[in-house]
């Protein structure tokens, strides 16, 4: 497979239940990402699935999934085209799945086109939270949040 960026093989698909109510979208995946073929299993993943786990969140109920779905090279944040190259995609995956909620996670995810009777929680990436105490606090508030509207 490649897209626009010349990428090869490094295509994840997403992850989880096509009846899950909670839908987490990353930017794209990272090395870990790719070498695995699965979403959000590298250091921020981890760190992710301890921040569920915690609020008692199961994965497994989740749906999970990026805007971008290959690795990008050296793991940059992906450009405006590759962007649109997979927005298609993903909107297919929101309108198959119809997730009563919709977490973005980063500045990429948060373009996203929105859809009416979706609740949408803009946070911040895992990565970056895992980084900045005051991003760590409102992403760790984010999930909690999510709690009230899922599982």
């Amino acid at each position: 497979m490649s897209n626009k960026a010349g990428q090869r093989n490094t295509y994840v698909p997403p992850e989880g239940t096509r009846d899950a109510e909670v839908m987490l979208i990353g930017q794209n995946p990272g090395h870990e990402e790719v070498k695995k073929g699965k979403p959000f299993v590298g250091r921020s993943g981890k760190y992710l699935d301890a921040i569920l786990l915690k609020n008692g969140i199961d994965r497994k109920k989740l749906y999970i999934t990026s805007v971008v779905k290959q690795g990008t090279p050296h793991n940059r944040k992906p450009t405006e085209e590759e962007i649109q190259y997979w927005m298609p995609y993903l909107v297919r995956e929101i309108k198959l799945i119809k997730p009563r909620t919709v977490v973005l996670m980063g500045t990429v995810a948060w373009k996203i086109p929105r859809f009416e009777g979706i609740r949408y929680i803009e946070t911040y990436h895992p990565a970056a939270a895992m980084r900045f105490p005051r991003i760590r606090e409102k992403f760790e508030k984010d999930i909690r949040e999510l709690k009230k509207y899922s599982m």
